[in-house]
């Protein structure tokens, strides 16, 4: 997908209770993660992490409060495709560029 605008890219939604959903059609390598949106609904089951292939980076943790949270990642993944993992009571909306 081209992008006109640097500043703009395009996002995908990742719906709660995920395991390790791919971001993209098959995800690669260099694939660029600008923001995760996180939308906390049950606070007790809150958690978010994000893989850069087999490694995983968590975002949010269980007990985050009811709410909507921008992280910014600015990364390129270095292992393989972004995956996002996601708990119970937490939905994503990543924005970066995927393969």
């Amino acid at each position: 997908m081209s992008v006109n605008n640097p500043y703009r890219y395009p996002y995908e939604t990742v719906a709660a209770s995920q395991t390790a959903q791919v971001l993209g059609t098959t995800g690669a390598i260099g694939d660029y993660l600008h923001r995760v949106i996180v939308n906390v609904a049950t606070a007790a089951s809150s958690t978010v992490s994000v893989l850069d292939g087999a490694t995983s980076i968590s975002l949010m943790s269980a007990n985050t409060p009811i709410g909507t949270y921008s992280i910014e990642v600015n990364a390129a993944s270095y292992n393989g495709a972004w995956k996002i993992t996601t708990g119970a009571g937490a939905s994503v909306i990543a924005v970066g560029q995927f393969t």
